[in-house]
């Protein structure tokens, strides 16, 4: 009896572990991003993704199992000749992922190695097509060229490169040498260039300089040449003012009974300052006479007055 309750125990302990194992072999939990390839009896089955999936054990089993994510590859370095026959070492970096796992597994053997050797025969193709100067100045054209050709190439196998970057372009030492003396010599063009160019300027800033301060000058001496002829012009015009006034006040002070009296006494003053300048200067002495008495002047000059007025 002991050993009949012992079979039967030992009996559903084999089944409980049958059953557990049959649960595990057919519970397949698969993380986010990856994806299970599924094969019955060798043959593809379907394709199982993030989640919580079943399969029938023992007949069912997981082939592949395939990253969905963006991978970044690193491509090594390799020759490659340029359109102008010049030979360069390139390395890059690779980024893809994989868009069909069941193409990526059964549409070739090693998708990764598949890209990576893509990626370096396209690079050279690429590299070839252009020359030594626009490998380093296009760059990021080379890089589109690269991706767009590996994509063409690489349908098939389920994959798509997001992007290729070009790490580094390293010509031969003859090549360099002989950059950095072009290098060298445009630097030392175009600092001559703009020390002529700053020298040009500053002649031209002296001369403009000089010409403003002549202008300036020259419109200085006008403008004082202007005004001082206007000065001058005013001057003139008062003083002929002033003696017009004052012969006009003579003229209506002649016309009085005292002006003719101041007049003969004027003139009479004058008669006799001038004879006696005369009598200073010669050693002939003058004796007057009745035609040279200065009242005999006087009365000459008054009867022109005279008749001056009755004419007016």
């Amino acid at each position: 009896m002991d050993s009949l309750i012992s079979n039967i125990l030992t009996f559903e302990f084999a089944i409980l572990v049958l059953v557990i194992v049959l649960l595990k072999s057919s519970i397949k939990f698969v993380p986010q991003n990856r994806a299970y390839i599924i094969e019955r009896f060798g043959k593809f089955n379907k394709s199982i993704e993030a989640g919580l999936n079943f399969i029938v054990p023992f007949i069912d089993k997981v082939a592949y199992d395939r990253s969905l994510k963006e991978q970044a590859i690193d491509v090594p370095s390799q020759a490659a000749i340029t359109k102008d026959n010049i030979s360069l070492t390139v390395d890059g970096v690779l980024y893809f992922r994989v868009l069909d796992p069941y193409k990526a597994s059964y549409g070739v053997d090693d998708y990764i190695f598949a890209v990576v050797q893509l990626s370096q025969t396209t690079m050279r193709s690429e590299i070839g097509k252009m020359e030594l100067d626009k490998t380093f100045e296009e760059r990021d054209s080379l890089n589109s060229n690269i991706v767009t050709a590996i994509n063409d190439a690489s349908a098939p196998w389920g994959v798509q490169v997001l992007r290729y970057e070009i790490k580094d372009i390293v010509p031969p030492q003859s090549v360099m040498e002989a950059m950095e003396r072009q290098m060298k010599a445009e630097r030392e063009k175009r600092a001559k260039v703009l020390e002529s160019e700053g020298d040009r300027q500053a002649a031209i800033n002296v001369a403009e300089g000089e010409k403003q301060s002549q202008v300036l000058a020259a419109e200085a001496e006008k403008a004082e040449q202007i005004l001082r002829a206007e000065g001058e012009a005013k001057a003139i015009l008062q003083v002929a003012e002033a003696q017009a006034e004052a012969l006009e006040m003579v003229g209506n002070v002649a016309k009085t009974e005292q002006g003719q009296s101041a007049i003969q006494l004027d003139l009479a003053t004058k008669a006799i300052g001038a004879k006696e300048a005369i009598a200073k200067e010669s050693s002939v002495v003058l004796l007057p006479d009745g035609a040279t008495e200065a009242s005999s002047m006087v009365a000459q000059a008054m009867t022109i007055i005279n008749t001056l007025n009755k004419s007016k």
